[in-house]
């Protein structure tokens, strides 16, 4: 039996979330390390300290410090069998990859929104996210910690598009977002039939704060969505699961209520994702574009224009029928635009 993968994070971040729920799912040893103290002495620093950040040895066996989720579980994939998170099927295989995408890229947009916009949101963030790094300080200093924390993650929100502006556009494309996932939560328990893929687990990653920590989008998920309220409680830990081979939908038969997830991804995404890869690949100081109808204008992200690239080449290299089959399913819905 291998080791324990060591991996540490915080539960305020989602992609740490995402990846413990994973981990849980595919039963697959790990330990959980807090984000500062002795357990991360002598382990290798990440290039970008972000979360969860995962400690793997590298083909020469060398331990690494790595932190993108999506390749982590691609690589889970390659290195574990049994309960795998990617479809068998290549044409649903890729409406998975572009799901994922969506939600670590642009739900992330909404949680960071929430998080950052508004002042009870902006309170119990400021209180609770430092405690995480340490609960063993005076008062005094775990409130420094909180407001140099804000004031840092406030005045990244350039990076997400979140302005005056923008807010109300995130917002809208959140609430249609809810409604059309909890109708698809009245067909099917998951995003691509009735066991869980790796889109899923990106999805609830975002979900665990925007419906299960900031005040205000909590209260407007369980409003809107009480279904998928209660799917985020149940992802937490999918352990005691016994996936179906067949447990997937049938990609010439989707439900339509995927076709309407699609719809909304395609009415938001694309736009965003194709200016930022614009204005990455012009070295422009500023992302502008139009989403929904209403003006948009981000600081330049090239993570993005990556994430924006390595879809296009899953694309490009699937098999002729495959891809055919994809973009048929795609054409109504607006995502084809990315691939133009």
């Amino acid at each position: 039996m291998s080791d324990p993968i060591a991996l540490s994070g915080a539960p305020g971040s989602p992609y740490t979330r995402k990846m413990l729920a994973v981990l849980r799912y595919r039963r697959i040893a790990y330990r959980f390390l807090p984000p500062s103290g002795p357990a991360l002495a002598g382990l290798p620093q990440p290039k970008v300290a972000l979360l969860p950040t995962f400690y793997l040895p590298d083909e020469a066996g060398e331990l690494q410090a790595v932190t993108d989720s999506t390749p982590i579980i691609l690589r889970l994939e390659r290195e574990h069998e049994s309960r795998s998170l990617i479809p068998a099927d290549p044409a649903l295989a890729f409406l998975n990859e572009l799901i994922e995408d969506y939600a670590d890229e642009w739900l992330t947009k909404a949680m960071f929104h929430y998080r950052w916009a508004y002042e009870a949101d902006i309170a119990k963030a400021a209180a609770i996210l430092p405690c995480w790094r340490g609960f063993c300080v005076p008062d005094q200093e775990l409130a420094a910690r909180g407001a140099m924390f804000a004031e840092r993650q406030i005045g990244r929100l350039r990076y997400v598009g979140s302005n005056a502006v923008t807010g109300p556009v995130i917002e809208a494309a959140y609430v249609r977002f809810l409604k059309a996932f909890d109708a698809h939560l009245t067909r099917q328990p998951y995003l691509l039939g009735h066991r869980p893929s790796a889109c899923d687990f990106a999805v609830f990653g975002q979900l665990t704060q925007l419906a299960e920590f900031d005040p205000t989008p909590m209260a407007l998920t369980l409003k809107t969505a009480p279904r998928v309220t209660a799917w985020v409680g149940m992802m937490e830990d999918q352990s005691g699961v016994e996936p179906a081979q067949d447990g997937w939908n049938d990609i010439a038969a989707l439900p339509e209520t995927l076709i309407a997830l699609l719809t909304e991804i395609g009415r938001v995404y694309p736009p965003v994702m194709l200016a930022n890869a614009r204005a990455v690949m012009a070295g422009a100081a500023e992302v502008e574009a139009v989403v929904d109808g209403q003006a948009w204008s981000q600081q330049p992200f090239p993570y993005q224009a990556k994430c924006l690239q390595r879809l296009r080449s899953s694309r490009a290299d699937l098999e002729a029928g495959a891809r055919a089959t994809v973009d048929s399913i795609l054409a109504p819905t607006g995502c084809m635009a990315l691939f133009a």
